[in-house]
Parts: C-alpha cells; sequence; structure tokens
C-alpha cells in the first residue's frame, strides 16, 4: 500500500480553533471488516462496531470520497461521513460459551441504537475557552491508537490514554483504569479511547497507522504539554466514548476466583489490548468551520459553522448490512474468528 504524503507544514498556520464538540453517531453496522488494518480482506480476524457514513466497505483507499459515495451518515452532523470504529465485547459464562454484550447509547442520547460518542477539542474537555491553534484533519487521513496485543500492564503503559469506567451511575466518569473492572457495574461499562494529537506535517497514515501521530513530548492533552519536534502540528483531541451494557450479565455466574468474565471479540480478557481506528471523512471544510467557531459542547455559537444536525430517529435510519453473514449474537463457543479468551 502507498502512504499518502502530500500535507505540508502550512496547514499549522490555520486559524485558531476555539471549539469543543460532542455528538453521537449511532451504529452503522456490526460486522468483521477492517479496511484500515486488514483493507480488502472478509471477513477480517474479529468483529467491530462501525458507525459514520455508509460508504463503509472492505476497502476503504486514502483517495476514496467518502462524502461524495455515501447517502447518509449515522452521525449527528450531517456533514460527517466519517467512520469510527472500535472492537466488541462479549461476555464469558462458566461453561465457556460467549455472548456480545451490546452497545447502547451515551448520556443525552439514550434513544440512540448502540453506537459511540465522538468529541473534537482543542484543549482540556473543561476549558470553556479552548484557545490552542489547532488544524483539521484532511481527505485520506486516518489513524489507529491502541495494542491488540497487549496482555499485560507494562505493554499497555503506552496507552495510558485508554481506559475504562465502572458506571454506578449512567453520568459516573471516574474513575479511569486501563484494564477491565473487576466488579460488577450497575449501569454498564464505559470506554474512553483518546487519540494522539500531534501530527508529522505530512503523512496522512504510516504503514502501522501510528507512527504519523504522537502524543504529547510531555505532559498529557489535558496538561497542555507540547508536541515533540517530530510531529509539530497540533490537531484536535479526537475521543470516543462507547457504553457498553453489561447489565444483564450482572445477574449470571461470575468468575469464583472474583476476575472479569469480559473478553474482547478478539480475544483479550485482560482489557488492556483496547483498541480504535479512525477514518476521515467529513464533507469539504466542515470540520475547520466547527473547530473555528467560539462552539463549545453543541451550544448555539456553533451554528456559526453553517453546519448541520440530524435527529436521533435519523441517525438511526442510517444503517448497511453486513458483509460476513455469521452468527455474532448467539450463545457461541468460539469468538467469531475462533478466538478464546486470553489471560496472557
Amino acid at each position: 500500500m502507498q502512504w499518502t504524503t502530500r500535507l505540508g507544514l502550512a496547514l499549522a498556520l490555520a486559524a485558531p480553533g476555539s471549539a469543543v464538540i460532542r455528538f453521537h453517531c449511532s451504529q452503522l453496522v456490526t460486522d468483521r471488516l477492517d479496511p484500515l488494518i486488514s483493507p480488502g480482506l472478509v471477513p477480517s480476524s474479529h468483529v467491530h462496531q462501525i458507525v459514520g457514513g455508509n460508504s463503509f466497505e472492505p476497502t476503504m483507499h486514502p483517495s476514496k470520497d467518502m462524502p461524495g459515495n455515501s447517502t447518509c451518515t449515522s452521525c449527528q452532523f450531517t456533514e460527517d461521513f466519517s467512520n469510527y470504529w472500535t472492537a466488541v465485547l462479549y461476555f464469558k459464562a462458566q461453561n465457556g460459551t460467549y455472548k456480545r454484550v451490546k452497545n447502547i447509547g451515551n448520556n443525552q442520547y439514550r434513544d440512540a441504537e448502540g453506537g459511540l460518542t465522538v468529541y473534537y477539542m482543542q484543549d482540556p474537555i473543561y476549558d470553556e475557552a479552548q484557545k490552542s491553534h489547532v488544524t483539521a484533519f484532511q481527505k485520506g487521513f486516518r489513524m489507529f491508537v491502541g495494542d491488540v496485543y497487549a496482555r499485560t500492564l507494562e505493554q499497555a503503559a503506552r496507552f495510558r490514554q485508554l481506559t475504562y469506567t465502572c458506571l454506578d451511575e449512567f453520568i459516573t466518569r471516574t474513575p479511569e483504569q486501563i484494564a477491565f473492572p473487576t466488579r460488577r457495574c450497575k449501569e454498564g461499562i464505559m470506554t474512553a479511547l483518546r487519540f494522539p494529537t500531534c501530527w508529522d506535517g505530512k503523512n496522512l497514515d504510516s504503514p502501522d497507522h501510528m507512527s504519523h501521530m504522537s502524543y504529547p513530548a510531555t505532559g498529557t492533552f489535558e496538561s497542555g504539554g507540547p508536541c515533540p519536534s517530530t510531529h509539530p502540528v497540533r490537531t484536535s483531541q479526537v475521543l470516543f466514548e462507547v457504553v457498553w451494557d453489561t447489565k444483564p450479565f450482572n445477574d449470571l455466574e461470575w468468575p469464583a476466583d472474583g476476575s472479569n468474565p469480559f473478553v474482547w471479540s478478539f480475544g483479550d480478557a485482560t482489557g488492556f489490548a483496547n483498541h480504535a481506528d479512525y477514518v476521515f471523512g467529513w464533507q469539504g471544510d466542515a470540520l475547520q468551520r466547527i473547530l473555528d467557531t467560539p462552539c463549545y459542547f453543541n451550544d448555539a455559537k456553533c451554528s456559526a459553522s453553517n453546519t448541520t444536525y440530524q435527529t436521533v430517529k435519523e441517525m438511526n435510519a442510517c444503517t448497511i448490512k453486513p458483509v460476513v453473514e455469521e452468527d455474532i449474537d448467539g450463545w457461541l463457543t468460539e469468538l467469531p474468528g475462533g478466538y478464546q479468551a486470553q489471560y496472557a
């Protein structure tokens, strides 16, 4: 595969951003496809839940016109035809069988059909000023975060920005941890996946889908840490929140040793290998317009960007049929793709 390198550091001179936006995307499809890591492979190695524009398909070449090839999006902004996806969570019963854990609408989007909530922000979420200079992503941009092979705390330390929260109440957001919770969570488990925020200024992708991006050289995005010299262009913080409805499994038998009964669709039962994929597909300069407005959590000031919202009902209506025909929802003796739970 060829890696696109057409953007230069001039983009770093874009107007300062002043927005933080939060919006939901309903479920587009749940399927065993991964056009970023395994383009063209049908089926891919494990099941994902995907949201965004309905031009999603097994191969997503950087030249693909995602807005032009889509007829709808499952995201709230009608100009956002990007695709966002994560692995799928399963419950492992004491008899060794697996059952898929459904993801549900987040706070303020309880009527959404699954999916995930997306944030784009310039500064920490609690900073209403959002004064930092950031550059919107461009056509062909994509990135990945996480390590599917991590099974220990040491291996996962590189991605401490990928966390779990045990929801004692639906609006609970702390504390966060980087391994699966080991107790029953009254309202479910929320995963938060924070992508890197420093770009090399040249490559829209890289062979590992990560090297063209970096976290700050010191500190964190939240603490205002500076970008490293190798990745000098500051971009928005892209954050996914996914709420997994573990409530139906709270009354079932859990492991006697008190360990976690949940497992990702690729076999990870530690939680350390959580990961996420992002393929940019906003229409025209819509994202940059939003980032250049004094928009804070989709308030009235966002209208200055001349972008439009759709209703949750309209979001829910945008779906596609799975390409891979297989049972992903019954009680399974193995995870789709042949995986079993892995604890080390």
